[in-house]
């Protein structure tokens, strides 16, 4: 019996001596990550709930689809400039006082609501001092100002009688082509 266990005991230490001469402890970890990655592909996925996500989401479609005087409603995708709807005015018309201009920009945006592209014409009012009020600078999709119907950067009252900016409105004009 004890000439079994000096056996089992020599013959032990020779294998552990062995693979400690072929391998390092660097081999050894990157072996058992290896395993470890690998077993993670066949390990099924824990469910996980992400309906918090989902009803954050669905509000801020909600609020983009009706706040007209925030930056992220929907509509200002492109905007450049003081809002009307806190200036007097409305989303789609100039304050009392003011005159859309003769002149503007145009841009894409998604209405979140039916998921539609619709083209929005950025006209600003112009007659009176600017309004100061709801600042917003998207510009989504603004191209450099060589494309100058798609620059937002531009005073669009220069073909009015009066040059003074105001606010400006964003007015659908329609679907873009190949739309449904």
């Amino acid at each position: 019996m004890d000439f079994i266990a000096n056996w089992l005991d020599r013959w032990s230490e020779r294998s552990s001596r062995g693979v400690a001469r072929r391998s390092s402890r660097r081999s050894a970890l990157t072996r058992i990550g290896g395993l470890m990655v690998g077993s993670a592909f066949a390990l099924p996925v824990l469910p996980f709930d992400r309906t918090g996500q989902a009803f954050a989401a669905e509000a801020t479609k909600r609020k983009q689809a009706k706040d007209d005087t925030a930056c992220d409603y929907w509509r200002y995708c492109a905007q450049d400039g003081y809002l009307c709807s806190c200036c007097g005015g409305t989303v789609s018309t100039c304050p009392p006082g003011t005159e859309p201009s003769k002149v503007a920009w145009v841009g894409t945006c998604r209405n979140p609501v039916d998921g539609k592209d619709y083209l929005i014409s950025y006209n600003d009012c112009c007659g009176k001092t600017a309004c100061g009020r709801c600042m917003c600078n998207t510009s989504q999709g603004e191209r450099p100002g060589y494309r100058l119907g798609l620059h937002n950067d531009v005073n669009w009252c220069m073909a009015n009688d009066s040059s003074v900016f105001h606010c400006t409105t964003a007015l659908i004009v329609g679907l873009p082509e190949g739309s449904s």
